[in-house]
Formats: C-alpha cells, sequence, structure tokens
C-alpha cells in the first residue's frame, strides 16, 4: 500500500519534479515553454506536493499573500493517473489550513471554467470573471477560513454558546461537555470520559455521536454570530465513521474550511443549508470521522421544519 505525504519540496530534485508537473498539466497543453509555470513570487511563497515514498509526486499546489487578510492559490495540478482521485482535495486543504495559519481570512483563486465544480464542492464562491488565459475562461473565487474577529469577541460568543447548551440541551450537561478553544479558524469541545464511557472502558458511542453533532452545531452557531444572523439550527442529516476506540480524553476538531455552504440566503428569509465535518481525537489520533448536514432556518416561528 502506498503511503502519501504533504509535504513542501526539500531536495533539488524534488524541486525539479515539483515544477515538471506544473509545467506538464498547465503549460505543456498549450505550446508553453519551460519555465512558463514560474512567477516572481516562488521564493516567498508556500509550496505543497501529494508525494508518495517512492518520490512519486500526485498534485502540486502553491499559496502566497495577497494582502493581510487574503492569500492566493495558483498552480494547482494534479498529474493525469491521479486526477479524479482526491489528490487536488488534499493538496487545496493543506493550502487553505496554511492560509488559516498565516492568519488569513480568506483564501482566492482563479479558477478555470472546468475546474469551478470542483472548488464549489470545497466551499469556494464566485466572484467575478477573471482574465481569459490561453483562451480559457477564468473566474475569481474566494472561501473564508478564517472569522475576521478578535479573541474578546471569540471568548464572548463561547460563553454565549455554552450557556444556550446548558439552559437548552440537557445531554450537554450529563456529558459534561465544554468548550476547549476557538480562534477563528478551528473550534474544538472536549467531554470527560467518565460520564461517557462504557462497559468496554472506551468511550460510549452515542456520546462520541452527540460531542460531534454538538461540535458542529456549536460552530454554525459561531459563524451566524460573525455574520449577524440568527435561524433554528437543525441537524438535517449525518453520518459518522468510527475509526478505533476512543481510550483516552477525546476532543472534537472542527476547523472552518470545512464548513461548506452559503449560511447569507438567512439574511433574505431563506432556509440556509452547510456541510460541516468534525473529527474525534483521542491521544493525539482521530478515532471516528463525521459529516453533517445542517439547516439553518428563517428564525420567525412559521417556518418550515422539513430539512
Amino acid at each position: 500500500m502506498r503511503h502519501w505525504q504533504l509535504r513542501s519540496p526539500d531536495t533539488e530534485q524534488e524541486w525539479q519534479n515539483y515544477y515538471k508537473l506544473r509545467w506538464q498539466i498547465l503549460r505543456e497543453p498549450w505550446q508553453q515553454p519551460v519555465g512558463s509555470e514560474r512567477d516572481a513570487l516562488e521564493d516567498t511563497a508556500y509550496h505543497l506536493m501529494l508525494v508518495d515514498e517512492h518520490n512519486t509526486i500526485a498534485a502540486v499546489g502553491r499559496l502566497h499573500k495577497i494582502d493581510a487578510a487574503t492569500a492566493q492559490v495558483r498552480y494547482m495540478a494534479v498529474a493525469t493517473a491521479y486526477q479524479g482521485k482526491g489528490a487536488g482535495s488534499r493538496i487545496l486543504a493543506g493550502l487553505e489550513a496554511q492560509a488559516a495559519a498565516w492568519g488569513c481570512t480568506h483564501v482566492q483563486l482563479n479558477a478555470r471554467d472546468t475546474a469551478l465544480a470542483f472548488y464549489q464542492r470545497s466551499g469556494y464562491h464566485s466572484m467575478s470573471e477573471a482574465p481569459e488565459q490561453f483562451g480559457i475562461r477564468h473566474y475569481v473565487m474566494r472561501k473564508t477560513v478564517r472569522l475576521a474577529k478578535d479573541d474578546v469577541q471569540f471568548r464572548l460568543w463561547c460563553d454565549e454558546l455554552s450557556k444556550t447548551w446548558q439552559q437548552t440541551i440537557p445531554v450537554s450537561q450529563f456529558m459534561q461537555l465544554n468548550i476547549d478553544s476557538f480562534d477563528g479558524n478551528e473550534f474544538r469541545c472536549a467531554a470527560p470520559m467518565a460520564p461517557n464511557i462504557n462497559l468496554h472502558k472506551t468511550m460510549f458511542a452515542g456520546s462520541i455521536y452527540t460531542l460531534a453533532t454538538l461540535t458542529g452545531w456549536g460552530m454554525l452557531y459561531l459563524q451566524l454570530r460573525a455574520l449577524g444572523l440568527q435561524g433554528d439550527q437543525v441537524l438535517a442529516n449525518a453520518d459518522i465513521r468510527y475509526i478505533k476506540p476512543v481510550v483516552a480524553e477525546p476532543v472534537a476538531r472542527c476547523v472552518l474550511q470545512h464548513c461548506v455552504g452559503d449560511l447569507m440566503p438567512l439574511a433574505e428569509g431563506r432556509k440556509a443549508v452547510q456541510k460541516i465535518k468534525v473529527q474525534i481525537l483521542s491521544a493525539g489520533e482521530v478515532c471516528a470521522e463525521f459529516h453533517g448536514r445542517y439547516a439553518v432556518l428563517p428564525a420567525t416561528g412559521k417556518a418550515d421544519h422539513k430539512a
């Protein structure tokens, strides 16, 4: 079985292979010369490749800052043999994580018309048309990876969320659910083992599911607060994959780039839908992965509650 790793090129040979894949996918089909796959920002940008133990590169991508709030993805390329197999998504996720680590609030890119669906599935929204290249239409697309508020505001919202859980969702008190941290990008919740343990001395599957559900619900709550929107949040449907037993204190982790769906229809009195991924970690390992589809209904008291 191949072991794929997401990392920056290191050796001179890896850099050569990295740029070669860029040229083969993005420039060679349009008879562009070697070297046209590079620009003046290479030395200051962040580079990623998906590579296996045999130094086979499946995909590459680059990130640089436009300004303090915005990072731009460029030169996304996936080797022909690995297209449609998730390699591009892994590169994109890694670049988004780096943008969030830089403190950027948005990631921007210029997408070819043939790649619009891919980026839309990853949570990007089309902003405007970009200049054509090689006769191909391009579109400026953008995604939020960090809420544009400060730590004081985040703490206030988390306090409000904790009180909401305690007052309206009794199981959160029984589980002793608590908010571990939120920095505008990553939201972490925890629950002690003692009230959530099963006969095998591992965490009860129902508690794992509930921890993940409420963490996703909480991330949605925080986004709505940042947007100044209100609504009735419901879980429409979900699935969870239990990977290994939770044997130590669990932590639920959700990052903003794993929340896909536009919430702005609420501003027009319409239902909004968002898909959210939550990971359950124990002793530093991912033990479960939850995918939930949440609906936010306009808070009118007359909304149709069918998700």
